[in-house]
């Protein structure tokens, strides 16, 4: 399996990654707890629309190493900026879903626009979700925020089961969007990547302001949220980034929840390839 060995942060750390297809580089940043295997339907369509797809494992997750600690925003930007560099990828698109839109503002704000010509925030977590006497529109208050960690340590499974069904909604939208293989396909996933990285990165993607990062941004950006978001509100990320990006583009999902790369695929695909100028 392909890896690059990245010295970023305290703990250097082989990071995973699928490199497929041709064309443009489209670096793809999964969401939390998943891995790269969550970009299946995206891959298939941009391979197929002309372009080279990288989809990798952040550190802790999938098949990359996990170790005991550096998962923090500035650890797992380097991880993405060396895996760019050592691939020697140029005219570059990053694309962060959920927690790697974290990945994605942090790129910018420690290393600019090197190597990437475009960018994507897909359900995507920045600003800020934590709300602070700075932050009042931030969607999560300490008491949530204990409420996913403690979950995480009792019953990291169950809890897993249960996240998975918010992610798409799944009591509204079963059956006619998403089936329930997928749904347990999706746990599975998540509950082999390691405990400890997935309790730390709830405090990296809560905690982490990103606010400065996104000024950075000087390239255009997709942003794709869907309104029925219940995971990452619409209102506290994707149109609050909107408005703080330079050169930004909102496409608002009607109905979309939280995963709509699996429920609302067809759609994605096109606002994706069509931003890439397919």
């Amino acid at each position: 399996m392909p890896f690059i060995k990245s010295k970023a942060g305290e703990t250097p750390a082989n990071i995973y990654y699928q490199d497929c297809g041709e064309g443009q580089p489209i670096v793809l940043i999964h969401g939390w707890p998943l891995s790269h295997r969550m970009w299946e339907y995206q891959i298939n369509a941009l391979t197929e629309a002309g372009y080279r797809c990288i989809a990798y494992d952040r550190r802790g997750f999938g098949d990359s190493d996990k170790p005991w600690t550096g998962y923090d925003y500035d650890t797992m930007s380097a991880d993405l900026h060396q895996l760019i560099v050592e691939l020697d990828l140029n005219d570059a698109v990053i694309a962060g879903f959920s927690m790697g839109g974290g990945e994605v503002a942090r790129y910018f704000g420690q290393f600019g626009s090197d190597r990437v010509s475009k960018a994507m925030l897909i359900s995507a977590v920045p600003p800020y979700l934590k709300k602070t006497a700075d932050n009042p529109d931030g969607g999560l208050e300490q008491e949530d925020i204990d409420g996913f960690m403690q979950g995480v340590k009792d019953d990291r499974i169950a809890f897993l089961d249960d996240f998975g069904k918010q992610f798409v909604n799944f009591d509204e939208l079963g059956g006619d969007r998403i089936s329930e293989d997928l749904v347990h396909y999706n746990k599975t996933i998540a509950s082999f990547a390691s405990p400890k990285a997935t309790q730390d990165c709830i405090t990296a993607f809560v905690e982490t302001d990103f606010r400065d990062d996104l000024e950075k941004i000087d390239v255009p950006v997709l942003i794709v949220h869907g309104d029925s978001d219940n995971v990452v509100p619409l209102e506290v990320s994707g149109q609050r980034s909107h408005e703080m990006i330079a050169d930004s583009r909102l496409e608002v999902v009607e109905g979309a929840p939280h995963g709509l790369n699996y429920t609302h695929t067809d759609k994605l695909n096109k606002l994706m390839k069509e931003f890439l100028g397919s």
